[in-house]
């Protein structure tokens, strides 16, 4: 990464003295990284005490928390999904936690609230609904009709509720979990592709190992688990650290090797592994959805800077629900994990 990033430099006619000033401000930016992350173990260990293993999951969690990006998990029952969100809300100084249980009788309003007409005083009183929350669960979300599950993907977009004709602002930070089960499709209705972009990952979440099943008996085999959980970390500095995500450095090579990865699923026919098995690829919102996950998974690792690793490790959950599949692909058996799989191994690294 040292030599892509003096390469660029020399492209670009910067030599001689002025090439090392990248390195330093890297590691200007490390020392406030170091102090900006420093909530990130103990809220790593206040999380572990009660969710065992899923470290997949509980990363992921990270990068949505740090990044904004509303997070869809799909895993059958009893994995902890419902449990992780509510784990680390309470990990969080004066965080509000809401869960909402999608059903198909719902309307819009279940969810964003209602104005109440008082005849008494001829006013209107405005009583928001449970997505007033820093952390919201949407628990089977493919159980609502569209019009529920548009009124809650509006509210993840402009990060604000009309009622009564006056917006009101959701609270920052404001991240939406939503849960779908894999299995029973009986009585649902699956998110349109539109609207299943608007999630930054899709996190697929697996069975626990043997060992880490055995730790979830121990602990949770009781009529009263202990499920305590202490705030460790306040919402502002939470804020703080999303800041300096934002400054993590991403160098020229590794954002063309991020836009070559998203553009390569639109254009299957230059590459034979996914010839004819997509019926459309990643939006540019999947690009900037890439971008700002490795941003956050460098800032997890204590790095100032992204390289190509970061952009792989995090390729398959910002990309696998942005890929329409073609009805060859669904006949062969063939997932979006694969397609981002066979991409990552067509598009050449840095």
């Amino acid at each position: 990464m040292e030599m892509s990033r003096e390469v660029t430099q020399k492209k670009n006619g910067v030599t001689g003295a002025a090439a090392p000033i990248v390195g330093r401000e890297i590691r200007e930016l490390e020392h406030r990284m170091e102090e900006a992350s420093r909530w990130v173990v103990p809220l790593r260990r206040e999380v572990g005490r009660v969710i065992v293993g899923q470290k997949d999951l509980v990363e992921r969690l990270f990068v949505g928390l740090l990044t904004g990006g509303h997070i869809l998990l799909e895993g059958v029952p009893g994995l902890a999904k419902t449990l992780a969100l509510k784990t680390l809300a309470a990990s969080i100084h004066g965080a509000r936690f809401s869960r909402i249980q999608f059903t198909p009788d719902m309307l819009p309003s279940d969810i964003t609230g209602t104005t109440i007409y008082h005849a008494h005083s001829a006013s209107f009183e405005v009583k928001q609904g449970p997505v007033f929350a820093n952390f919201v669960l949407a628990d089977e979300i493919n159980r609502a009709p569209a019009k529920v599950q548009s009124a809650l993907l509006e509210a993840m977009q402009e990060h604000q509720v009309t009622l009564g004709g006056e917006s009101f602002p959701l609270p920052d930070p404001f991240l939406v979990l939503a849960t779908q089960n894999p299995l029973e499709q009986e009585g649902t209705y699956p998110l349109p592709e539109a609207q299943i972009d608007r999630f930054m990952l899709k996190v697929i979440v697996k069975y626990p190992s043997v060992a880490e099943e055995r730790a979830i008996l121990d602990s949770m085999a009781s009529s009263k688990p202990m499920l305590d959980v202490s705030p460790v970390v306040p919402l502002d500095t939470i804020a703080a650290a999303r800041r300096v995500v934002d400054e993590v450095y991403v160098d020229d090579a590794v954002r063309d090797y991020i836009v070559r990865i998203v553009t390569a699923t639109r254009d299957p026919g230059r590459n034979v592994s996914i010839q004819g098995l997509l019926r459309a690829g990643a939006s540019p919102r999947g690009t900037i959805a890439l971008t700002l996950a490795a941003r956050a998974w460098a800032f997890l690792q204590g790095r100032g800077y992204v390289v190509p690793e970061d952009v792989k490790m995090l390729a398959p959950d910002v990309l696998r629900h942005r890929l329409c599949l073609s009805f060859a692909a669904e006949a062969e058996g063939i997932d979006g994990d694969e397609i981002v799989r066979r991409v990552l191994h067509a598009v050449v690294s840095p």
